[in-house]
């Protein structure tokens, strides 16, 4: 019996390693494809350092394909996916105006040629985004890999879960709080507005609908305002005028964009509302009154931290072949 005893405590024992091996494999790691294609990560660092300096906005674009991906269903590329049905995440609303899906399908036909059903279409969004902020002057950070990619897209899962222009600090923490992500990081990845690009109806209700003189939002800088009104969005219904997030520094990844909360001149409701909360603003206080480092590298961390949530890895989901399809 006590022979029998020690043999089960061994059998449990070592299947007990094996399953914490198991797991450990199936967690991100950087270098995931040293061996299974060792050149991914340089290809998809030289095609963006080819591109992105002829069309520098698209590093904003990428940045909120990376945040809206991981937002709904964790950061598994369900963002890319086509429907005949029309019912993805894509067609979101908030997910509208997203750009760059040809430039990641194009990433994804150079990783297939080099080495066929190897890296996932999760991975790439995360590599071109990081490597697109680097590429514009903004910060490096680390990014793990073994993504896969995801199977399901819902259109109603995209336009409950992603934050809206017009919430409230409340339901921005709430949103970000779903995902295992918090006021800090709330506060970081707000930043990435720096080198951000917007519309005129993403403003307009505060612009023309408000409580304020001239239907203007109470929180905005009133001569702000009213130069966007004069010379941007001078209707309610301009639906195509872009408008800088972080005027005058739009193309540099800097702390300008917090400079501009202070002085109620952020862009959306959004932007406002990270003023509104004591802690928030305090953190907000610490980023201006710190080394422009300080910002990097905290910015770093929110970014790896956010490219971790509910990741599929192992044997979940699949390689895609095609990034917009799922793999018959």
């Amino acid at each position: 019996m006590a022979g029998t005893s020690s043999a089960r405590i061994v059998l449990v024992v070592v299947s007990g390693v094996l399953a914490l091996i198991g797991s450990a494999q199936a967690q991100l790691q950087m270098n995931f494809y040293a061996r299974s294609c060792p050149k991914a990560e340089q290809i998809v660092l030289d095609y963006v350092k080819q591109n992105i300096p002829n069309a520098p906005s698209l590093a904003a674009s990428f940045l909120r394909m990376h945040f809206h991906d991981c937002i709904v269903r964790g950061c598994d590329a369900s963002v890319l996916l086509n429907s005949t049905s029309g019912q993805v995440e894509k067609n979101a609303v908030p997910n509208l105006t997203l750009r760059g899906f040809d430039f990641i399908e194009r990433v994804k036909s150079l990783l297939e040629a080099e080495c066929p059903g190897v890296v996932s279409c999760a991975d790439i969004i995360v590599l071109v985004a990081r490597d697109s902020v680097l590429t514009t002057g903004g910060p490096f950070w680390n990014v793990p890999t073994g993504r896969r990619d995801g199977v399901i897209s819902n259109i109603t899962e995209a336009n409950a879960n992603i934050p809206s222009p017009f919430h409230n600090f409340t339901t921005l923490l709430t949103l970000f709080s779903n995902q295992g992500l918090n006021l800090t990081d709330l506060v970081l990845l707000s930043g990435g507005h720096t080198i951000g690009i917007s519309h005129c109806l993403a403003v307009s209700r505060r612009l023309y609908n408000s409580t304020g003189a001239g239907g203007i939002d109470p929180t905005m800088d009133s001569e702000y305002a009213k130069n966007l009104k004069a010379n941007k969005c001078k209707t309610a219904s301009d639906n195509t005028t872009i408008l800088d997030m972080d005027p005058g520094s739009r193309k540099t990844f800097d702390i300008s964009y917090y400079s501009l909360l202070l002085k109620r001149r952020g862009l959306f409701q959004s932007d406002a509302a990270l003023t509104t909360d004591s802690t928030s603003l305090a953190f907000i206080n610490q980023l201006l009154t710190s080394s422009p480092q300080f910002f990097f590298d905290e910015f770093a961390k929110a970014m790896e931290k956010m490219g971790r949530v509910n990741v599929k890895t192992g044997s979940e989901g699949q390689i895609r072949k095609q990034c917009a399809l799922v793999n018959n």
